[in-house]
């Protein structure tokens, strides 16, 4: 599995868009958008073709179907330490969805986020889309180490959220209990709100522990989000499901009826639900072997950038990205421009648009693909210098 043999190229120059197989000429290789070049599971295939066999669909609960809340809290509270109930759950068309959500629901415009840079643009951007203002609380773009002492000092009158992304993109830190719990003990002592981006968690390399933000602490199940998605881990982000969970069924209640999830102007579309709660359900075997597979091709990536004295690459702990840092001077951009130029590879540079300024000097490269394009990838990189 997870060979080329498993790629249908055709399909993907007519559906994969997002800077991948659908947008860039033919002869490019594409290591940009974090979506896997295979195609979904058999099983969640199925689930959605038994699902409209009898010819129906009909509206569904307006805060997402019995199925699909039983599945996320089950694989939150089974995989992730998570303590979620059914009702905990509301399901969202997408994660970004979610993020958009809870930036609305807490901030006022003038009100303060901080967030994490590097980290992916959509932190900033649902955060500007709110009219909430940002700071950036810095994070080392190898390690992902939060720089603690900068948190606290961000923090004034206007603050309002801190919003996290574990496992971190573009680093792939995979935060651990104690840093959570530091997190949660700040918030609470300044009585912020916390959003915590979950949409990699399943994808954590080397069996190491995963413990969801809203599980560390009481203080954690307070005032606190917890966003999901599906598009990672089993290849569906064209249905966009997401879901936003919180402990707090008082809060999660009037979110959901402020972000008008209570009637039909809101609602995600039940097939996708399906969709979702087959895979927690059905795909797990397909998912491991997915996952056996990435950490195969974060080994190669890790190997033949180290080797490369072009760039220097972490070690992911989780996602399927790699953020190496450029040896050679060139700036992100330039760096991207060169290496789709001269090596026909499409890879997505550190510059502030898409990671905040703290990622220049980085490229970020998506390894979700076969061994056998991933090595021609890399090698056309490397050999464009």
């Amino acid at each position: 599995m997870f060979t080329n043999n498993d790629i249908n190229f055709e399909a993907l120059k007519r559906k994969a868009y997002n800077g991948r197989w659908a947008t860039l000429e033919d002869g490019i290789i594409p290591l940009t958008a974090a979506d896997p070049d295979f195609r979904m599971s058999k099983e969640i295939e199925n689930g959605i073709i038994e699902y409209i066999k009898d010819g129906y669909l009909s509206y569904g609960p307006f805060s997402g179907i019995p199925e699909f809340k039983k599945s996320v809290a089950e694989h939150f509270n089974t995989g992730k330490n998570g303590s979620f109930t059914p009702e905990n759950v509301l399901a969202v068309n997408s994660a970004a969805m979610g993020m958009f959500m809870v930036a609305k629901y807490v901030l006022n415009p003038g009100d303060e986020a901080i967030i994490f840079d590097p980290v992916d643009f959509l932190f900033k951007k649902t955060v500007d889309a709110v009219g909430g203002n940002i700071k950036l609380c810095a994070v080392d773009s190898k390690t992902g180490d939060i720089d603690f002492e900068m948190l606290v000092s961000l923090i004034g009158p206007k603050t309002k959220l801190i919003s996290i992304c574990n496992p971190h993109n573009p680093v792939g830190r995979v935060y651990s209990k104690e840093v959570l719990k530091k997190i949660s003990e700040i918030a609470a002592a300044h009585d912020l709100w916390v959003m915590s981006d979950e949409i990699w968690s399943d994808i954590v390399y080397d069996k190491r522990e995963f413990n969801t933000y809203s599980s560390v602490s009481e203080e954690a199940k307070k005032k606190s989000f917890t966003v999901f998605g599906f598009s990672k881990s089993f290849g569906i982000a064209g249905l966009r499901i997401g879901a936003v969970l919180c402990n707090d069924q008082d809060l999660l209640d009037d979110f959901t009826e402020k972000s008008n999830f209570n009637s039909t102007i809101e609602g995600v579309s039940t097939l996708s639900q399906i969709a979702a709660s087959v895979a927690i359900d059905r795909a797990k075997p397909w998912f491991n072997d997915f996952l056996t597979h990435l950490q195969h091709n974060r080994d190669l990536a890790h190997s033949m950038l180290s080797n490369s004295g072009i760039l220097t690459p972490n070690l992911p702990e989780a996602t399927f990205v790699i953020f190496p840092k450029i040896e050679n001077g060139m700036s992100s951009e330039a760096f991207a421009q060169h290496v789709l130029q001269q090596g026909k590879v499409a890879i997505v540079p550190g510059s502030e648009r898409w990671f905040g300024k703290g990622a220049e000097g980085h490229v970020r490269i998506c390894f979700s693909t076969s061994q056998e394009i991933l090595t021609e990838g890399l090698n056309r990189l490397i050999n464009s210098f």
